[in-house]
């Protein structure tokens, strides 16, 4: 694996206060990242879950389209089958709700090593798509703003949705792009043959194929078509999920893309996750010019032990002259960042 320069764990939950008093953060993490005037600008994912405890009973929370605000749904524990630490099935119906619901928050990280400031509730769940919580943000400067993808999560599945900011100090969301299921989608930062471009990952209920991940295109950032796979697992650490996972970087040899995979995990656990790098055709990017091996995986503390052990998932990254930072959510509880030299990191290409 790839030698870190700098590793540092900025954010864990206790470090954030929760939206409301009944509420506990048990999540910081999966950022996206952005190089602004002011310094580095971090989304983070937070992850909340109801204190009250009732014997016998999982709360379930939701946003509640009638009130606007936060609802919660007890079920009782003898109807439901837990999945893994996050997920949970409905005996009566198959369906699976979450345990927790996330919104978004604007930190701000000066050199990008070191957090500066912490605001509070950014963008939370406001729309029928965004029922079971808005998660993992991917920032792109396209065309003079800020885009950034992000997951949208509701009775009707995963989709990926697209917002723009100016300055993080406002939103505008800009709709579903991607349906269910899908997620992991990443925006490239410049127009290819006159076309926008994006990675996404497709997650089919039949498993016709090991897992993939497709390239598409877009005159506008909203209408996609132009769908291709680009790659699918291959190495044991990639077998049970591959996906986007920071948005490309232009470098003189092509398009660099630091991706995530994981191996096949065990009942009622999801496999670790790590890291890979692709180098992509600067002209075309479904054309792979090199593929690297395992990058980084779980090895400190904060990334083996948290509310879902064994993760490092890639979601922002930074370039700074002949390194770069890449940001990652860690145990799915805490941001981290990890410093790449670039030398090194186009050398594990081979």
């Amino acid at each position: 694996m790839l030698r870190r320069l700098y590793n540092q764990c900025l954010l864990r939950p206790a470090d954030l206060p929760p939206s409301r008093e009944d509420l506990e953060v048990v999540g910081a993490f999966n950022p996206g990242a952005a190089l602004t005037p002011e310094g580095v600008v971090l989304l983070v994912r937070v992850a909340e879950r109801p204190r009250e405890r009732r014997p016998g009973f999982t709360p379930l929370p939701r946003w509640g389209p009638a009130t606007g605000g936060l609802a919660v749904d007890w079920e009782a524990d003898g109807d439901l089958e837990p999945l893994d630490v996050r997920v949970v099935r409905r005996k009566r119906d198959g369906l699976v709700r979450l345990t927790f619901i996330s919104h978004l928050r604007v930190v701000r990280c000066g050199d990008g090593r070191r957090v500066e400031s912490l605001g509070g509730p950014w963008m939370s769940p406001a729309t029928g798509y965004e029922e079971f919580g808005v998660e993992d943000p991917r920032i792109t400067p396209v065309d003079g703003a800020f885009h950034f993808t992000y997951v949208a999560v509701s009775r009707h599945g995963a989709a990926t949705a697209l917002a723009s900011t100016q300055a993080f100090r406002e939103c505008r969301r800009h709709g579903i792009i991607f349906p269910p299921e899908n997620k992991d989608v990443v925006l490239f930062p410049e127009r290819i043959g006159g076309m926008y471009a994006a990675l996404h990952r497709p997650s089919p209920a039949t498993p016709f194929t090991r897992p993939e991940m497709w390239l598409a295109t877009s005159p506008d950032l909203r209408h996609w078509g132009g769908h291709r796979v680009l790659l699918g697992g291959g190495e044991e650490w990639e077998m049970g999920r591959i996906g986007g996972g920071t948005p490309p970087v232009r470098l003189p040899q092509g398009w660099l893309e630091i991706y995530h995979g994981s191996g096949r995990g065990r009942r009622g656990s999801v496999g670790a996750y790590s890291a890979g790098a692709l180098l992509l055709d600067p002209d075309d990017p479904g054309r792979i010019l090199g593929r690297s091996p395992r990058l980084f995986g779980p090895e400190t503390a904060f990334e083996k032990k948290g509310f879902v052990p064994g993760v490092v998932f890639p979601t922002g990254i930074v370039p700074q002259e002949d390194r770069v930072l890449v940001y990652y959510g860690a145990a799915d509880a805490f941001t981290a960042v990890v410093e790449f030299e670039l030398r090194e990191l186009v050398a594990a290409f081979g």
